[in-house]
């Protein structure tokens, strides 16, 4: 029977809610708009600060580490604050990297750069971080030890550092006319793939787990990162942007060394072409180029290498989650998750 994942979304929100439900004291008045950034971030509000029925988002990671806590044995409501600090982190690293990529949109709406300027959002983003932090220790009130706690904030400051080296890779690539396929799957194990391991690890060890047990989910979720990642590279070029939120071939205007490319520019290299290369050249890239990119791509057969490496990446994933050798409606519920990933269209 498939694990109706409702009951685990709604109290991920709630928790969600009361953290950025910003300062109750007198005299925080002139500072609550930042918490109202915040949650206009998240989809609770609308541009003019109103409350609105909005995308917020598919909270994977903090379902992952949710399903992972209850599939050792664990009780997935004590894990709800590391969930929420988890999602936060994700979110505030969103912030932040639509500065980085000039996005104007996401999910449908207007980023919070776009609308409030570029200082206010990096502020807006640092203050995420802190209270993603700050969310952790909530953990102490539903009976986690000092040590187990440790461990958790360990685990996800980790996977932070490792998320933003994976963004200055992410962000270095734009810069450099030749990128190895091997660097991309390093940028990548930092951007995504860390973030969506540790989350899985970490509600592992709040459910109890032993190391090993600990390790596979780990591998499990890096995997499942990668996959994701790839996948997100697909969705950047040939995704419908009535579907991701975001313009058609947004990651080729702005010169992303997605998979995708990469693996044209080598097809080229090996076969002593340069024509995607010539165009990657120009100073900057407009809408007319891209049919031509786009008619390189296909040439090489870059759309199907890159969904083939995301498959191979969630087979392994597989592979560590049977290692595993657990039997709950949990584990089901991450087996399908991770599937629903792979042949995703946003």
């Amino acid at each position: 029977m498939t694990l109706d994942l409702v009951p685990y979304r709604k109290a991920i929100e709630k928790e969600l809610c009361d953290l950025l439900a910003g300062p109750g004291q007198e005299g925080a008045a002139p500072i609550l708009p930042l918490y109202a950034m915040m949650r206009y971030h998240m989809g609770w509000l609308d541009a003019d600060l109103n409350p609105v029925e909005a995308d917020g988002g598919k909270r994977l990671r903090p379902i992952l580490c949710l399903l992972a806590c209850e599939a050792v044995g664990g009780h997935w409501h004590m894990a709800l604050p590391a969930a929420a600090s988890i999602e936060l982190i994700h979110n505030f690293s969103l912030i932040h990297d639509d500065i980085e990529d000039h996005s104007e949109t996401r999910r449908h709406r207007r980023t919070v750069w776009a609308l409030w300027g570029v200082p206010q959002a990096i502020n807006t983003g640092d203050t995420m971080w802190t209270l993603a932090r700050l969310a952790l220790h909530r953990l102490s009130d539903r009976g986690c030890s000092p040590t187990t706690l440790l461990h958790v904030v360990r685990q996800l400051d980790q996977a932070c550092l490792e998320l933003c080296t994976g963004q200055y890779l992410d962000l270095w690539f734009e810069t450099q006319e030749s990128v190895s396929l091997e660097a991309y799957e390093q940028m990548i194990h930092g951007k995504t793939a860390a973030l969506l391991s540790a989350s899985l690890a970490v509600g592992a060890i709040l459910g109890g787990a032993e190391q090993r047990v600990v390790n596979r989910y780990a591998a499990f979720g890096r995997e499942l990162g990668l996959t994701f990642q790839i996948v997100d590279d697909i969705l950047g070029i040939w995704g419908d942007p009535a579907v991701t939120g975001k313009s058609a071939a947004s990651d080729i205007l702005t010169k992303k060394k997605t998979l995708p490319v990469l693996y044209a520019f080598h097809w080229e290299a090996e076969r002593g072409y340069d024509d995607l290369a010539r165009i990657y050249t120009q100073p900057s890239l407009s809408p007319d180029d891209i049919p031509s990119i786009l008619a390189l791509l296909g040439r090489c057969g870059a759309h199907e290498y890159t969904r083939e490496q995301a498959r191979t990446h969630y087979r392994r994933a597989e592979n560590h989650l049977r290692a595993i050798g657990i039997d709950h409606p949990a584990q089901d519920a991450l087996r399908e998750l991770g599937h629903s990933l792979v042949e995703r269209t946003f």
